[in-house]
């Protein structure tokens, strides 16, 4: 059964269509991430959900009931859902116990019932020490963690993430996405979680819907994101893939000059478009290759080569151990691609 459902779902903001005839459905328990660059509508479409924003067409249900579409505009506070927003939006002048009972206290919760889902909620978020404490003496991954306990005190019937790790460094980002995954199992809660990095989206979500320009362009849990992208517009935003275009002859794809071997799957002959996997490219030194390298930067456990591929940007993964300097000339095979 969906706890949220989405159809033909339009808006507009200042006369530019954002969110073009959306459709979605998100299962109870499901943590469905909504993936995209900036201004692809994901946010928007996070803010219908919750009430913040009305649809100019189209419905949205959450548990079976209506919320929003002909002339049924349920308000944010009788929805049943509760919003994390990347700016934490923790109210300054409280401290971190008075800032979780918040909800609690606008419902009407007797004080011994929030007293212990206040602390419930505190433990778990491992906020418990630090209860008595005002915001400015808190970290950004402890505001996070305050606004996460005030979130679920509610105990909605779904929980909204808008970015929710983007403003903190790379390394509370790996231990809050984690805490993320941790909380997701424990409660069972439906979410949606908006997101432009891949990796929180692979990471933590059963499905993901990559959005472009308004409007979902594949739907899918991770693993069938990353193996069977549905368009290069996926293939290049979830992997970070070369977008090629040129002609197949005989196994080999034609770029003006250059010539580049190809897997067996993308054969057939004639005008194609391609995505190949920076890592699904093996690179050899020569003197008459088709490609030139612009940069090699170390990333640790390989180098990330810049190449110049028929007057176009090309990148490809390889070892440390035998990676060519700049300016050197290079052959590439193609070990994996998707036509499109």
């Amino acid at each position: 059964m969906s706890t949220v459902t989405l159809r033909g779902v339009r808006k507009s903001l200042g006369g530019n269509p954002v969110v073009r005839g959306l459709d979605l459905d998100v299962a109870a328990g499901e943590l469905v991430a909504l993936l995209g660059p900036s201004g692809c509508g994901k946010t928007t479409t996070l803010r219908m959900v919750a009430g913040l924003e009305h649809a100019d067409a189209g419905e949205i249900s959450i548990a079976g009931e209506k919320v929003d579409g002909a002339g049924v505009r349920v308000p944010p506070e009788r929805r049943r859902v509760a919003m994390v927003f990347q700016s934490y939006a923790v109210w300054p002048h409280r401290s971190v116990e008075e800032n979780v009972a918040y909800p609690l206290e606008r419902q009407g919760v007797t004080r011994a019932e929030r007293e212990r889902r206040v602390a419930e909620a505190l433990e778990l978020m491992r906020l418990g020490e630090f209860r008595s404490r005002m915001p400015s003496a808190l970290s950004g991954g402890q505001l996070q963690r305050v606004a996460l306990a005030r979130a679920v005190v509610a105990q909605p019937k779904v929980l909204l993430l808008d970015e929710p790790l983007s403003n903190l460094d790379a390394a509370l980002k790996e231990e809050l996405r984690a805490e993320l995954a941790a909380l997701k199992a424990r409660l069972g809660t439906t979410m949606l979680y908006v997101t432009h990095d891949q990796a929180e989206a692979l990471a933590l979500a059963d499905r993901v819907a990559v959005m472009n320009g308004g409007v979902i362009e594949q739907l899918a849990t991770p693993q069938t994101l990353w193996n069977q992208p549905a368009t290069a517009f996926v293939a290049r935003f979830v992997g970070g893939s070369n977008v090629l275009e040129g002609r197949v002859s005989q196994g080999v794809l034609e770029l003006g000059a250059a010539r580049l071997a190809l897997p067996a799957n993308v054969s057939a002959e004639g005008h194609a478009k391609l995505a190949v996997r920076a890592e699904d490219v093996t690179v050899e030194t020569d003197a008459i290759g088709s490609a030139t390298v612009k940069a090699a930067l170390f990333l640790g456990g390989h180098v990330e080569l810049r190449l110049e591929l028929a007057g176009a940007d090309f990148k490809a993964l390889v070892p440390p151990t035998n990676a060519p300097a700049p300016g050197a000339k290079v052959r590439l095979t193609i070990r994996r691609a998707w036509r499109f």
